[in-house]
């Protein structure tokens, strides 16, 4: 939890929150004896949080922007996508509470999960600290992060250089999956590293998703 918190650059007063933050709800049914309850209401209350954040400044850096093209700019901070790649920079898997069957199904990488796991995070720090506390941090992981894909950071560059420390080790990269309207198409790639899935990643295009496949592979051999 500590380098979670690091992550976040914030430090919890109500430890709870964070442990509430990351139950999923197979971990809550599986312990229901200990009366803990899922993510899930923290997750509405972080999706909502974290609209309204995007709103303002999207409202206020762009006050030529129509009505239209400010929620479509909006959805696509806070897509998915967007939120599991923030869930991946903090290493937010490793902290999962995950049922036994959710955990062995490889729901510590699941996108859906991460993505969900991020908003409850957010309610986390909202609810522990307030506007003030959860602002800065989804400015810098997630507003933040407008643009980065063409920072010319290349993650698959990065995953072959370590793999490739121990010659030998193959490295290949598979499309699994393609979700959405034709108009919206997120791809799911899937890497491997010595013929055992290390990551997945989604994105707009395949190579985005390659990307982000390689990313989730690089936190997972790095942590």
């Amino acid at each position: 939890m500590d380098a979670l918190e690091q992550k976040l650059g914030y430090q919890f007063r109500d430890r709870g929150l964070l442990e509430h933050a990351l139950t999923h709800s197979s971990y809550a049914n599986e312990h229901r004896s200990l009366g803990l309850t899922s993510n899930e209401r923290l997750e509405f209350l972080g999706d909502s949080v974290l609209g309204m954040v995007a709103a303002e400044r999207l409202f206020r850096e762009h006050p030529d922007m129509p009505e239209g093209e400010l929620t479509r700019t909006r959805a696509a901070l806070v897509c998915e996508t967007a939120l599991h790649q923030v869930a991946l920079s903090l290493g937010l898997g490793r902290h999962l509470r995950l049922g036994r069957g959710e955990d062995a199904g490889g729901g510590r990488e699941r996108p859906s999960i991460l993505a969900d796991a991020t908003e409850a995070v957010l309610a986390a720090v909202y609810l522990d600290g307030g506007m003030d506390a959860v602002r800065p941090i989804i400015e810098k992981l997630i507003l933040g992060r407008e643009g980065e894909e063409s920072s010319g950071r290349d993650y698959k560059t990065a995953l072959q250089e370590l793999v490739q420390r121990t010659p030998g080790r193959p490295v290949s990269y598979s499309l699994v999956g393609e979700t959405g309207p034709d108009h919206c198409r997120v791809f799911v790639t899937e890497v491997s590293v010595d013929g055992v899935s290390a990551g997945r990643g989604e994105g707009r295009t395949k190579k985005e998703s390659e990307q982000m496949a390689a990313r989730a592979a690089l936190e997972k051999l790095s942590g």
